[in-house]
């Protein structure tokens, strides 16, 4: 008979692949081909190189998607324990994190690989949600949010995409939205339950957030530097992604805990 967490894995691993179903059939229907997405090589300063498959010519920026995987896994792995999550709802937060990490990877891979405007679409599409999983997360904690709450949140950032069909920057306005609602939530929580770890894991990952954006945005800038002409600006920001993604994680399931102290309460 299987345990109640992995009956958690599973529901979790079958809520992400149902959204992400349903975003590439969304996608497939030619409804977004319209939306502004940078396509093509010459929007990323590491050079490809001739003679290598396109699933790695540009080796850096391709294999750098491992990374979240293995974050992924490494957190799906983490036990009560290590994670100090009591709950099985906490269990739930935490393994549907895990798995968007996971399939985030692959998904940022094929955009790479394709350079296709199916591909960027997703690719752009999916980090809104993931970044509503940490609202989610913290205010589950804060306020108790149930199951409502989570479709809700959930269906409000996946419709939030369509801004990019609006205005070409649509899909920035929406992020950055994401991002300040996210890092606002996480402020609250770490002022009413948080100590000293949880403020450092706050700092970390948003000074990761940060080099994550901007070391994106300043990608053609610094690779007139030798030392960004192969780990471009562009790889160096998805370290700090995985970095922002690991310290979200770390901060969330250490207050965690208290979502069981209030339910006994």
């Amino acid at each position: 008979m299987k345990t109640s967490k992995s009956t958690t894995q599973d529901r979790s691993l079958c809520h992400v692949l149902g959204t992400v179903t349903a975003c590439l059939a969304i996608v497939s229907t030619g409804v977004l081909d319209t939306v502004s997405t940078d396509l093509g090589y010459s929007h990323y300063a590491e050079k490809p190189i001739p003679g290598l498959p396109g699933l790695l010519s540009m080796p850096c920026n391709a294999l750098i998607n491992l990374g979240y995987v293995l974050l992924g896994v490494y957190w799906l792995v983490q036990d009560e324990k290590a994670t100090r999550i009591k709950s099985p709802n906490g269990f739930y937060l935490k393994n549907t994190f895990s798995w968007m990490a996971v399939v985030y990877g692959p998904v940022q891979w094929a955009r790479i690989w394709t350079q296709t405007q199916w591909a960027a679409v997703v690719d752009q599409w999916f980090t809104l949600p993931i970044f509503a999983w940490a609202i989610i997360w913290c205010n589950s904690t804060l306020s108790n949010w149930d199951c409502q709450h989570f479709v809700v949140v959930e269906l409000l950032s996946l419709s939030s995409y369509f801004l990019s069909k609006i205005h070409p920057q649509g899909f920035e306005l929406a992020l950055a939205i994401h991002i300040m609602w996210a890092f606002t939530s996480g402020l609250r929580l770490q002022r009413k339950y948080g100590d000293a770890t949880t403020r450092m894991y706050l700092v970390l990952a948003l000074t990761s957030c940060l080099g994550f954006v901007n070391l994106k945005l300043l990608d053609h800038w610094l690779a007139q530097y030798f030392v960004f002409q192969r780990f471009t600006g562009h790889f160096w920001s998805k370290i700090c992604d995985i970095l922002q993604f690991h310290y979200a994680f770390c901060f969330l399931a250490h207050l965690d805990q208290y979502r069981s102290t209030k339910m006994k309460k």
